[in-house]
């Protein structure tokens, strides 16, 4: 495994349709992307009252917030692998639109440069909580929702992925915007305060090349939003002083491109880090594992596959809610691998989901898995061609956005 630096960029609610579905027509057409015909036209759909909707190009970086991927929501949209319950899940036709290289450059030009996964699904079918869950500890241990209560809930029964690390001795910071993602298990927080550090200093470990083994780096999730409200709300987090300095100057919105926020900041944000990494004098040895966390309602036309449940804890379903267990995975998201080794312009096929990352981690530094999920998901080195690496010399094919034109950010956007 040719790094000696892990970094975990996960960012908010989008399917690989909705953010990259446009790169088979782009000069990579192996990805799995949306179907096009000779004009150029998406013609992959979903049924409506109002009869059938197409896809179609959103124009624009602003989101209006007609989507829904609530448990409830995500299982009506899969519909048992149709794939045709989006427009009907929210009785609106944004699930349908899919952006292109014109209004997210930097998304189209990192999927481009490096290798991405056709795929890659998120970890269960439902929100950010218990996939970010999945992400940190292998399992949501019965959450199916982002929401005040789930905050309440005790630690993972068998630790997370920062308590194998901090046992082994393996260096790891969680780098923030506003709110460290954490927060959604407070135990984190409690038992490891020191270990929370701004994107700032992120950016200035980079450049000195000093980052630690393994760094979660969060956009700004806003503590206005759905997701950082209830964390701002959460004690553990509010109080703890590195937190509550940062928060003294977040504006509220929130960058991480979660609907109904204007996707130009989450692109700015990204592109920030990304090439901060790029220039960092250890970037020979840095690998670095891009994401979203589910799909957040946007259509995707991939069935998710049947998952491993993680454990024998059943999600904890109420009267009226879909019927369903962590033994199916979530819509696919995009999952892009940045390295001196990934296979440029590449596609890799291999099944993955968030618990990939802890795979990565756990095979590189021979750490235990925390729960069946990780301990049979697949590594990320499928990206890699550790024979022939591409991206010894940092590329400089990645575009930012610009605050003008279509890219940038639309005057009237939450």
């Amino acid at each position: 495994m040719p790094f000696d630096h892990v970094v975990c960029v996960m960012m908010e609610n989008h399917s690989f349709d909705n953010l990259l579905g446009a790169l088979p027509r782009l000069g990579q057409p192996n990805a799995d992307g949306l179907t096009f015909d000779a004009a150029g036209q998406a013609t992959n759909s979903n049924p409506s009252s109002n009869g059938t909707i197409t896809s179609y190009e959103l124009t624009n970086t602003e989101q209006p917030g007609s989507v829904d991927q609530s448990w409830n929501a995500t299982h009506q949209q899969i519909d048992g692998g149709k794939m045709n319950g989006f427009v009907d899940s929210v009785n609106s036709t944004e699930p349908m639109g899919y952006w292109t290289n014109e209004v997210l450059p930097f998304a189209y030009s990192l999927a481009r440069t490096f290798c991405i996964a056709n795929r890659w699904f998120c970890s269960a079918p439902c929100q950010t909580y218990p996939n970010r869950r999945f992400l940190m500890a292998g399992t949501a241990y019965g959450d199916i929702a982002t929401n005040d209560q789930s905050l309440m809930n005790a630690p993972p029964p068998n630790g997370t992925i920062f308590d194998r690390l901090h046992a082994y001795g393996i260096s790891w910071t969680n780098y923030f915007t506003d709110l460290p993602q954490t927060g959604i298990i407070p135990s984190i927080i409690e038992k490891y305060p020191s270990n929370l550090a701004p994107t700032a200093k992120f950016l200035t470990d980079c450049a000195a090349g000093t980052l630690p083994d393994v760094s979660f780096v969060d956009p700004e999730f806003g503590v206005l939003s759905d997701i950082g409200s209830p964390l701002a709300s959460l004690p553990q987090v509010a109080t703890e002083p590195i937190v509550a300095e940062v928060l003294q100057n977040a504006n509220g919105l929130g960058g991480d491109q979660e609907s109904p926020q204007d996707m130009y900041y989450g692109e700015a944000w990204a592109y920030q880090i990304l090439q901060a990494v790029l220039d960092s004098p250890a970037w020979s040895r840095t690998l670095l594992i891009y994401t979203y966390d589910e799909h957040g309602g946007y259509y995707d036309h991939v069935p998710p596959p049947a998952a491993i449940a993680p454990d024998s804890i059943p999600p904890a379903l109420s009267a009226g809610d879909a019927p369903g267990g962590y033994n199916l995975y979530g819509p696919r998201v995009p999952g892009i691998v940045v390295s001196p080794y990934s296979k440029a312009n590449g596609v890799t096929n291999v099944v993955h989901d968030h618990t990939s990352v802890l795979a990565t981690i756990e095979a590189k530094w021979n750490l235990p898995a925390l729960t069946y999920r990780d301990a049979n998901a697949t590594t990320v080195m499928d990206f890699l061609n550790v024979r022939q690496p591409a991206f010894l010399e940092p590329p400089t094919t990645l575009v930012a956005p610009s605050p003008t034109g279509p890219s940038g950010p639309v005057g009237t956007s939450s």
